[in-house]
This record gives C-alpha cells, structure tokens and sequence, in this order.
C-alpha cells in the first residue's frame, strides 16, 4: 500500500508544517503499519515535477506525460491532504488555494481516494474561494477537522464533516523534558511588520512590554524562533525580528533551529520551558503537546476554536483591548499545568477518533 501526505514537508522553514507531516506520517503509519508513506510539499519533493505549476503546465504534463507525474499520483492506494493545516482558507491569498485545490480534483478523476486531514477549513471571504472549497469537500472521501468553527464552515458549504478531531501534531512523540528554562517566547516576523493580520506597530509594542514586564517580576525570558528562512531578513521568517528583541531585552537566550532535527530541537526547547508565549500556533501546539503550558498570541481564528475544543482558554486575541495584562495575566494564571494534562487526555481521544474513521476508510 502507498500513501502520499500532501501539502506538508519535513524541510520547510516553518516548522509548523514539518509538525503536520511528522504528526500525519505517525498517524498513517499506525492506522497503515505496512504502508509504504511518500511526503509531498509545495517545493519539489518526491515528485516528479513541482505540484505548484499552472493549468496550462498540467494539462501540457496530461498529453506527453514527459514527467510522469500522473503515472505517480495513480501509483498512490491513498492521499492525506494535509492543506498545510491552514491553507484551506482564502486569507492567503486565491492563488495559493486554487494551486492546492487542482490535486483533489484530478485524483478524484483519477479514482484515487483523498482525505482531507484534520485542519482549519475556512474563513473564506470571497465567493471564489467559497466555490473551491464545495468542489474540494465533495470530492474529499474523508473530511476532518481540527476545531468546531470548520466543522460548522464545512456544513454551511453543503458537506459536513465526517469527524471532528484535533491537530495531529498531538500525534507526535512526547517523551518528558527536564524544566530546565522558564519563559519561552515566540515571535512572529508574519506580524512584526506591516501585515493584513494585525497591527504591526501595536504587536511589536505588546510583545516588547509584555517582555519587559515579566523580566521585571524576575523571570528568565528564552527566545524561540518558530518559522526559520535562511537569513534574517524581514519576511515571514522569525529570525528577523530577534535583533529588535535582543536589543531591547539585553542578554537573552535565542534558540533557532535549524538543518534536519529543526522539528525536534524547538519540542526538545518548549518541553523544557515553565510556560510558552507563543504567536506562532504550532509553537504552542508543540509546547501543549509536550505538556508545558502555552499561552497563544492569536492573530487569527485558527487558534481559539481549535484550542477550546482541547478545553485549553488561555488564549489572548492581539485584535482585543489590553493585550499586555490579559497576556501576564494568563502566564500567571493558576492550574495551567493541571489543565494542560487534560489537553493531553483530549487530544488523544480526538486523534483516536480519526484514526478509526481512517482504519474504516479502505
């Protein structure tokens, strides 16, 4: 038997994605122990040619196959589109889901069953995107989600979903870290500058004074960078702002990952911590997994339906008033590490509930 994960990549700088092709990998492998599992992202992987080409480059590869490629989508006994966990949505831009949204539609042509693992489905703002979604979801033989709100977007567009789960990323291992760090805080270079998510000048602001007032109550701040480019420059890539934060902060530690373990230094990093600050939903996705406590800046809303479905609400919206004291005060709050344990006991009946609608499946 063939799987092919899509959309997720082992060697993506944001990590969040290597977390989705790691956690679905070990979800397939348990549910498919012999199964033979291939990882396809949006760079060239495993392909034969790069998924993230035109229309008119597909159906140039459909009349002189001259790459083989749809010799190897038919080759597959099964597909897992992951949609990156959160690309299922037109928030990104049209031209990112339409690229995603092709694949579903040719191997369903071609017979070949995909599910849609589980993930945040929507916002979709623009009746195109609303119209790619239908399309994907009817031909989907399986449709998960990761949180309540995408449940009830996929039943709003004609095709409820078949199970409600949670992120796979609870999937990967957690064996216990040492606490050897305090407070671990994430920051996202997406926000840092101009962006169509939040205000940049006030995320900056908050983040730094939230910093800058914990240093004052005596804790230890850790800097964790949680998507990593090549380089520092600006762009959606956390090295960048973390000249900014050194500066500001003084002698601070920054962790930022790299090479082929990236995955596993920033689990290692935030298994270690008190308690996580994070902007970046898979930095505390990983932190709450390998139960630390994480506290999420979120600037989106892929981050409190999904966290309230695990029964976790320490959650603070950068849209809302007084970022600065909901965050302190949320790191402050009392039983977070009771409450992560129960974070664990329901995300693993959650992925359970996946994997024996996957088992089902074939």
């Amino acid at each position: 038997m063939r799987i092919l994960i899509l959309w997720a990549s082992l060697d993506q700088p944001n990590l969040g994605v290597r977390a989705l092709a790691v956690g679905t990998r070990a979800v397939a492998a348990q549910v498919y122990p012999d199964a033979e599992i291939q990882i396809q992202g949006t760079g060239r992987g495993d392909a034969p040619m790069s998924l993230f080409t035109s229309r008119r480059g597909l159906l140039k590869e459909r009349v002189t196959g001259a790459h083989g490629l749809f010799d190897w989508l038919a080759s597959f006994d099964l597909v897992l589109d992951t949609r990156s966990g959160d690309s299922f949505a037109d928030i990104y831009g049209l031209d990112r889901m339409r690229n995603m949204s092709r694949f579903p539609e040719i191997l369903h042509r071609m017979g070949v069953p995909v599910v849609l693992t589980p993930q945040t489905i929507g916002p979709f703002s623009t009746r195109r995107g609303a119209r790619l979604a239908r399309r994907a979801l009817q031909h989907a033989r399986l449709v998960a989600s990761r949180d309540a709100s995408s449940a009830a977007c996929a039943a709003q567009l004609g095709r409820p979903v078949d199970v409600e789960s949670t992120d796979v990323v609870f999937a990967i291992d957690h064996s216990p870290v040492p606490k050897t760090r305090d407070v671990i805080l994430n920051v996202s270079g997406l926000l840092w500058d101009g962006n169509p998510h939040v205000d940049a000048a006030r995320y900056r602001h908050d983040v730094l004074e939230v910093a800058r007032r914990l240093q004052a109550e005596g804790r230890t701040i850790t800097l964790l960078a949680h998507v990593v480019g090549p380089d520092d420059s600006a762009g959606d890539n956390d090295r960048y702002p973390l000249a900014d934060l050194q500066r500001e902060l003084g002698d601070v530690e920054v962790i930022v990952p790299e090479g082929a373990d990236a995955l596993g230094r920033v689990r290692e990093a935030v298994g270690s911590a008190r308690v996580v600050l994070g902007s970046r939903m898979h930095a505390c996705l990983n932190a709450l997994s390998m139960g630390t406590p994480a506290i999420p800046l979120a600037y989106s809303r892929k981050f409190a339906p999904l966290l309230a479905g695990l029964g976790w609400d320490h959650v603070v919206d950068l849209h809302g008033d007084d970022v600065v004291n909901r965050a302190l005060a949320a790191v402050a709050s009392p039983g977070l590490q009771e409450d992560v344990i129960e974070v664990r006991r329901r995300a693993d009946r959650d992925l359970d509930r996946f994997s024996g609608a996957l088992g089902e499946l074939l």
